[in-house]
């Protein structure tokens, strides 16, 4: 009998990004240690699963409605905002970086972008459901400083990033990350949204169920 396909587990990344005095956009990146079951000794952006705690934890401030609307493509409204919580927390735990404001100990959420979709494919052994998500640096606060899980950090160019050792997905999501930067400010939200399934299919998102009361 066939073994059948690991549950993909809910997940965020965030991409956190600022601008060189050239222009040129850098994100935060860190590296894997090689002894991880999940893309050893690759440069990732800060993320990880969801936590049940993510979706009650307090916040100084809520996703933006372009943002919520995004995550709610694919995920009910708790675990919409649970996936916000969850990259804000992995960002904290993974670099040091917080996004609370000055004065608070929660993050604000507000300050959160949505970028896209990916899951695992199906012949993984290891399979995450994950949203990325983008901040500008200014946003966040504090030292910068690794937990262990990430052996590495560092600010890089996004052509840095594509010369170096990062999986096929997180090139893909990149590509989608300078798509949106190149738009307009006030185009971003109405951009199509894509999620990735398997390798580096790009596909539309879904849109929400409508309630049955709504159809009726």
């Amino acid at each position: 009998m066939p073994k059948s396909a690991a549950f993909p587990r809910h997940a965020a990344s965030l991409i956190l990004w600022r601008q060189r005095a050239s222009g040129d956009t850098e994100i935060l990146m860190g590296l894997r240690h090689a002894g991880h079951r999940f893309m050893p000794g690759r440069l990732v952006f800060p993320g990880g699963r969801v936590d049940f705690a993510d979706r009650a934890a307090p916040a100084a401030s809520e996703p933006k409605p372009a943002t919520r609307a995004a995550l709610e493509r694919a995920a009910p409204p708790r675990l919409a905002r649970a996936l916000a919580m969850a990259a804000a927390r992995e960002l904290e735990e993974e670099t040091g970086l917080t996004l609370a404001p000055p004065g608070h100990s929660a993050p604000a959420l507000e300050v959160l972008d949505y970028v896209c979709r990916a899951v695992t494919p199906r012949q993984s052994p290891i399979r995450f459901n994950a949203r990325f998500l983008s901040a500008p640096a200014e946003a966040a606060r504090g030292t910068l400083a690794g937990c262990g899980e990430l052996e590495t950090l560092a600010w890089m160019t996004l052509e840095e990033v594509a010369g170096a050792a990062v999986a096929p997905i997180t090139a893909c999501v990149l590509q989608q990350f300078s798509a949106i930067m190149a738009l307009p400010p006030e185009a971003r939200a109405e951009r199509p949204l894509v999620c990735y399934q398997g390798f580096d299919q790009a596909l539309p998102e879904r849109l929400p169920a409508v309630p049955e009361a709504a159809r009726s």
